[in-house]
Formats: C-alpha cells, structure tokens, sequence
C-alpha cells in the first residue's frame, strides 16, 4: 500500500503551529518523525541574525530530525508579495539577499530540497515582465542549489486559495521547471506534486502521476476538500502514493496539511507510529 512504502516528512509551518519554531522540532521527533520540511521560518527576515539560523540549526539537530525540504524567502504566507522572487522592486531584492542564505543554512543540516515559490501577479505590472524577473531569479536559486548539490523545487499552487499566482497548474509548473533548466543547463530544476493543490484545481491526479512522475523531486499531500489530514476529505491517497511508487518515486512525501482543532501531535491517527520513521 501506499503509505507502507513511502517516506514521510512533516512541514513543521503548518503542523505543530501552535508551538514556537524553536519548539517544533523536539514535538515532531517525539510525534515519531525524524524528518521534517519548512517554509522560509522568518518572513520579515531573508537574512535573519546569525543567532537565529543558529539557534534553529541546534533545535534541528538536538532533536535529532533531519530537515529534508526548505523554502527560499517567499515574503508574507499570504500577502500581497507572496513569492517575492517575481514581485519587482523590494521584494524580488530581497529574494536575491536570501538565495545564498538559504542554501548555506541547507547545506549545513545536509537538506537537498530548496522550494522556490513563484509569485502573485501584481496589478499595472505587464505579466511578461514579471516572468522575466521571476527567470532570472530562478536562475540564481538554481545554481545556489547547484552549488551546494541540491534541487531547486517549482511548486503549483491552486486558483481557488491563490487567485492571483500564475502557477496554478501541473503543466504550467512543468513550463517553468523547463525554462529554468534550459536557462542554466544544470538540470536541477525539478516539479514539487503538491496533491492537495492539484486536486483543488481539478486536475486529474492519476494522469498528473504518469506524466510527471519522472520530473518531480518532492511530494506534499493533504486531504481535500478542506486541507486536512488524510481520511478527512475524498482522495484516495493512500492508492495515489502507490501510483507513484509504481511510476518510480522514491523521494519523500511532505505532510503538509491542518491539523483541525487540536495539538498537532493528535494529527498522526491515520499513519501507525512505525511507518513515521523514515530516514533511509
């Protein structure tokens, strides 16, 4: 089955919330993960003081979780500069000051994963000279990931949550993965299958599979509708992890979901403690 097989990892941005950051780690560890994902954890900050990146490496480390999967700075989660990299002006500035930033702290706890969000399209802006901002930094976030021997994630959000990003589509994710690829020449440019997203948009998830399979470099899952834990909504995940075990995915599968109305270490009841260990 599915879940037997795959590798899973816990985004500790949107699972253990309810604790400080410096906190989330020891609960997913004793939670029984070992392995976990984040989004950028300071928003306000694409160059945080060293003490913090210190101090999030030790939490990292001393609760013995293996960070698998980091996000570039992507500005407010939501806001108008989500996904600052292809928002012109200050935003995308910022986006650049953080690309070195975030590799080195990757590479320092030996995460090979960096997710590059794309942007909101931003009103009185020509569309084409934001995809030509958002390639261009594209490009350095590929080869920062290059450097430090990563994979640079494009990720496909849904239309419904995020009206205004361009990247609402499994295809259109594909369009960029390629474009950055071609761009540097360093193949590290790879989809992130976001399950929940995809089925939001209405795509067909079995065909999204046989498609993409082979151009994908992460998975995140969440139940829809409603963004929960799996056996709260209709997909049959369980069936769809096999499909990409099949098809030959052997990466890890992010749990990026809501935890509903308690502590998030009650969020777990669907997957036996022994399959949450998942380190090779």
């Amino acid at each position: 089955m599915g879940f037997s097989d795959a590798r899973f990892n816990v985004n500790l941005s949107i699972l253990f919330t309810e604790l400080p950051l410096l906190e989330r780690p020891a609960a997913a560890a004793a939670a029984g993960f070992d392995a976990v994902e984040l989004w950028w954890p300071w928003p306000d900050a694409p160059v945080p003081a060293r003490r913090d990146l210190d101090a999030l490496r030790t939490a990292l480390q001393d609760a013995g979780t293996r960070l698998v999967g980091l996000n570039f700075y992507a500005g407010q989660l939501p806001g108008p500069d989500r996904g600052a990299l292809s928002v012109p002006g200050e935003a995308s500035a910022r986006f650049r000051a953080n690309v070195d930033v975030a590799a080195d702290f990757a590479q320092s706890l030996g995460c090979t994963a960096l997710n590059a969000l794309y942007g909101n399209r931003i009103e009185g802006i020509d569309p084409a000279a934001q995809d030509a901002l958002a390639l261009e930094n594209l490009t350095l976030a590929a080869r920062a990931a290059h450097r430090i021997g990563a994979t640079l994630l494009i990720e496909a959000l849904n239309a419904a949550e995020s009206p205004h990003c361009p990247i609402v589509s499994a295809p259109k994710a594909i369009e960029v993965v390629d474009a950055v690829n071609a761009a540097t020449g360093l193949d590290n440019a790879r989809f992130l299958m976001d399950l929940y997203h995809l089925a939001q948009n209405g795509e067909d998830l079995e065909e999204a599979i046989d498609r993409y399979t082979a151009r994908t470099g992460h998975v995140q899952i969440a139940d829809s509708p409603g963004r929960g834990a799996p056996g709260t909504g209709t997909l049959p995940l369980d069936d769809l992890l096999q499909r990409l075990r099949t098809r030959g995915y052997t990466g890890w599968t992010g749990l990026e979901y809501q935890p509903g109305n308690g502590p998030s270490a009650g969020a777990f009841a669907w997957l036996p403690r022994p399959l949450r260990t998942a380190t090779p």
